[in-house]
């Protein structure tokens, strides 16, 4: 069984305890049952000792062991631990594509306007790949060094923390007390055992010194043992130190101390180690202190400019000293403090230097960009690095890689390298077209706009100027200024001497842009010619993309028939390239919104989902915030409200573009609306802030609906209906975008006597619905018509359509106001079924305001309610009713009698009423005198 947060002290239980109950988490493992473990303590107090110890268990029980360390030089860098772990070598061969996945996913990052997470999606496979590699046997993983992860390593170990029991798996980490990192705590709190290491007991200290002298210790060796306070590697640097000097006797097999000096810390027991070294070890390995705990010979061969065969007897003296030791293919510190002193004795100006020689070494060699990354950030972050010509050669063609895995670490070398370089200079424009897109993908989008605005003033590469186009497209995007961004890119288009490559990459910002704003037929005239530039270039992105506007376009015409084998052409250009990737999951989402409103919802909500998974698993928070916009429109549909308010989390931090947070409030807003919630009213106030972002000629068909409802319930009809023509005066070109404002707005003309515009809104409606084979389109021109004429069949006929196409909040309003022009015609029998199939699908909903309403109409026309409408009165409405709701009650029942109740209740009427629509809704009942009555029965 899995121990939930357990913590054990050496110093109550002994290491003996701990070093058994870690071989039972090793039996366990090679039975198939996983576990996560995390061992803290001070350094040296034997963390790593400990997990050897299982090491050698594993490999004895036949599992398979991977064993990484996180070092502070590659904390910029997203999973360099776990990717060096399971390097494709030896019995992993067979996983050489799957690791490289990982890189590709990086490299994708590293795609300017590529709004995908490679760092995310590189995770995910990473995941997958130790998943494939557990499927082959019990698998232990050992992070040490944990307090120096990256937080994608963090965010990965913690996944697999909690996969841990679906498979042969156990992930030990390793960490120091100090520094307190919230992903780290968090970690902690997910382990199933945390083991925290104190000092050894006196017993198994002088164990430890009887095995390292040979002999029982005398009394000034014990008294000597006992200052390292139970560290076990301050123990072994002290009894190391006094043999060194070789003030150690032995007398009848007492071992002890006849004079000389002792450290007086650990630090200084590591020093004095390291002064016994020879000065040509002792320079070496300041160097190899450059390059980390672990490094590769022929790195330290490439920095340290020496070669391998004179290398061979210097480090075989450092491993003699027990300063180096062997890390499978590599050599490693004994321990990180070992590393620690030869760095820091380094004066902080001659480790920069040094920093940059070992990286301008590390780039003759042809080393990763990481590799070289790693040693330039310490000199850059230490304020004392000096620019040369070879460093930005190197960063002007690794910057781009850097960008998508570490932003931030990027944005500080960059920043580095244009100090000192003139805008003259080589370089100066493809660094600065670099910085902005780093300083996009680091958050920063106002600066990245500055530097990406002000670079185009002087930019005259055709690429460079694609690339700081598309930073700024990104950025517009965000800030809801997409215009600025157009008279940019077409001006660019202007430009002489483009090729076709260029020409079709600067259409397709520019045929994206149009979009964005939505003016349809231009976004499609642009679309086409940047598919038959991108055609002659045989450029597959711009194809594409290109592809991609021309799916919306259609959509946005309500053509989405003609839009679906559109889809699946973009679908196949994006398949399997990193750099289309954010396409892909554009086509996806899109692709659900089309099937919804083709109304094949089962689909299309299947599509939604599956386009949230892999955004999420992608790392595309902006593309996640929109599958699950379109996701939550799909389900406000269909009238699963519930499980769209769970879905979208406006309160959430996750970025998304104005329209998504457009829709998201809408949709609330108008489920709000519906239901008598009055958080609507806020939810409307904060969607007016990120509408304002989308500018003025843009409509957005839920919000629309959900602001003229507001003004309809405030008794303001007149209003309302101008809330839906302004907006259906704003998207002439989209079909979808209004037919769902159509009949709404024809009821409220009526309602108001504006009986012409209701019949020119109903011609409308019915151009929409003539030449299509959709079942919400045929309805809304059915609903439209039936309004107008005032026709029960043809209001009927529309609610079955809307019943074809699972959309049931319109279907009750058909047969509400179907129930109305049967009443009208004398049809009671007729007008019952009506209201009353009406109201089951209201109460389906909870749409409290809806009933409300259909109840005075009932009224109003003298209709009693049928069998299939009788209310129950049970104890169980009544527990379901609010603090508020049950204190409307008693003002409703007290109001009835005394006019100064009533008065309140007059003053306060639209509070009251909304809550009084919650309660005739939740007890079924059709009035206040009802609510009053059963209040008297119940005493209140």
């Amino acid at each position: 069984m899995l121990m939930t947060d357990t913590v054990h002290s050496a110093s109550r239980v002994g290491r003996h305890s701990l070093v058994a109950e870690v071989r039972g988490y090793i039996s366990d493992l090679a039975d198939g049952r996983g576990r996560a473990i995390v061992v803290e303590g001070e350094p040296g107090i034997g963390k790593s000792e400990l997990m050897r110890i299982a090491r050698a268990e594993a490999v004895r029980l036949g599992c398979q062991v991977f064993w990484c360390n996180c070092e502070e030089l590659s904390e910029a860098f997203p999973l360099l631990p776990l990717l060096d772990a399971f390097a494709p070598n030896g019995s992993l061969s067979r996983y050489a594509d799957a690791h490289a996945q990982i890189a590709e996913w990086l490299r994708a990052a590293a795609i300017p306007g590529n709004q995908v997470n490679g760092v995310g999606a590189a995770t995910t496979s990473m995941l997958s790949l130790i998943s494939d590699v557990c499927g082959a046997g019990p698998v232990l993983l050992v992070v040490d060094d944990l307090h120096w992860a990256d937080s994608a390593t963090v965010g990965a170990l913690s996944r697999l923390f909690r996969s841990t029991h679906r498979q042969p798996l156990l992930v030990a980490g390793l960490a120091r007390p100090a520094p307190r990192r919230d992903d780290l705590a968090a970690l902690r709190r997910a382990a199933d055992a945390q083991i925290v290491l104190s000092g050894l007991s006196n017993d198994e200290v002088i164990d430890m010194v009887v095995k390292a002298v040979g002999g029982s210790p005398g009394e000034r060796l014990r008294r000597l043992a006992a200052e390292a306070g139970g560290n076990p590697l301050y123990v072994r640097e002290l009894i190391d130190a006094v043999t060194r000097t070789g003030t150690i006797t032995v007398d009848g097999g007492q071992v002890e101390i006849t004079g000389g000096r002792t450290p007086a810390s650990l630090h200084a027991a590591i020093a004095d180690r390291l002064e016994f070294l020879s000065t040509p070890v002792r320079e070496v390995l300041r160097v190899a202190a450059l390059l980390g705990v672990a490094f590769p010979v022929s790195s330290l061969a490439s920095v340290s400019g020496k070669g391998v065969s004179d290398l061979t007897p210097v480090l075989d003296e450092a491993i003699a000293m027990g300063v180096l030791c062997e890390h499978g293919a590599e050599l490693a510190f004994r321990h990180p403090l070992i590393r620690a002193a030869l760095y820091e004795e380094m004066p902080a100006s001659l480790r920069a230097a040094w920093h940059l020689d070992a990286a301008r070494a590390l780039v003759r060699q042809g080393a990763s960009a990481e590799k070289v990354a790693r040693q330039v950030l310490p000199a850059v972050d230490g304020g004392s690095a000096a620019v040369d010509e070879t460093l930005v050669e190197w960063l002007s063609g690794a910057a781009h890689k850097l960008a998508g895995q570490a932003p931030n670490a990027t944005v500080r070398l960059l920043h580095w390298a244009l100090t000192d370089t003139p805008p003259y200079a080589k370089h100066y424009q493809l660094l600065t077209c670099r910085l902005a897109d780093a300083l996009f993908r680091a958050g920063d989008t106002p600066q990245a706009a500055r530097v990406a605005h002000g670079a185009l003033t002087y930019v005259k590469r055709a690429d460079l100027m694609i690339d700081l186009h598309q930073t700024l497209l990104g950025c517009r995007a965000i800030e809801g200024r997409r215009e600025e961004t157009l008279r940019v890119v077409e001006a660019a288009l202007q430009l002489p001497g483009l090729d076709e490559l260029h020409r079709a990459r600067l259409l397709v910002l520019a045929a994206r842009t149009h979009r964005g704003l939505g003016w349809v037929d231009r976004a499609e005239e642009v679309a086409q010619a940047a598919l038959a530039a991108a055609t002659a270039a045989h450029d597959r992105w711009a194809t594409g993309w290109a592809l991609g506007v021309l799916t919306l376009v259609r959509g946005m015409r309500g053509e989405e028939e003609a839009a679906l084998p559109l889809f699946e052409r973009a679908l196949a250009v994006a398949e399997g390239d990193p750099s289309l990737a954010d396409l892909r999951l554009m086509l996806l989402l899109n692709q659900a919104a089309a099937l919804g409103d083709l109304d094949r919802y089962d689909e299309a909500i299947e599509s939604a989902e599956r386009a949230c998974e892999q955004a999420d698993a992608s790392g595309s928070m902006v593309r996640l915030a929109q599958a699950t916009s379109v996701l939550g429109e799909l389900l406000f549909d269909v009238g699963q409200w519930d499980y769209a308010l769970k879905r979208l989390d406006l309160g959430g931090d996750v970025p998304a573009e104005a329209l998504a947070k457009c829709c998201d409030y809408g949709v609330v807003a108008t489920i709000r609306l519906h239901r008598g919630d009055p958080a609507a009213t806020q939810n409307l106030l904060d969607a007016r802030v990120h509408l304002a972002r989308l500018g003025d000629d843009r409509m957005v068909g839920s919000l629309t609906l959900a602001f003229s409802l507001e003004r309809e319930q405030a008794d303001a009809p007149a209003e309302a209906l101008a809330v839906l023509v302004d907006g259906l005066a704003k998207c002439e070109e989209e079909i979808e975008q209004t037919t769902d404002l159509l009949a709404d707005a024809v009821r409220l003309a009526l309602m108001i006597g504006d009986v012409e515009r209701a019949r020119a809104l109903a011609l409308r409606a019915e151009a929409v619905a003539e030449p299509s084979e959709v079942f919400h389109r045929k309805a809304v021109g059915l609903h439209c018509r039936g309004l107008v004429d005032n026709d029960p069949a043809k209001l009927v006929e529309a609610a079955g359509q809307y019943e074809k196409a699972s959309r049931p909040l319109p279907r009750a309003q058909a047969l509400e106001a179907a129930g109305v022009a049967h009443a009208d015609n004398g049809d009671v029998p007729a007008a019952r079924n009506a209201f009353t199939e009406a109201y089951e699908m209201y109460s389906a909903l909870g749409a409290a305001w809806d009933l409300a309403r259909l109840q005075a109409r009932f009224r109003a026309y003298g209709i009693r309610r049928g069998p299939r409408f009788q209310h129950r009165r049970s104890q169980q409405g009544w527990s379901s009713l609010t603090p508020t709701e049950e204190k409307v009650v008693g003002l409703v029942a007290k109001g009835l009698s005394n006019p100064q109740i009533a008065a309140q209740l007059f003053l306060s009427r639209r509070t009251v009423q909304t809550h009084v629509s919650h309660v005739l809704a939740k007890l079924e009942l059709s009035s206040r005198t009802e609510i009053a009555r059963e209040a008297s029965q119940r005493g209140i």
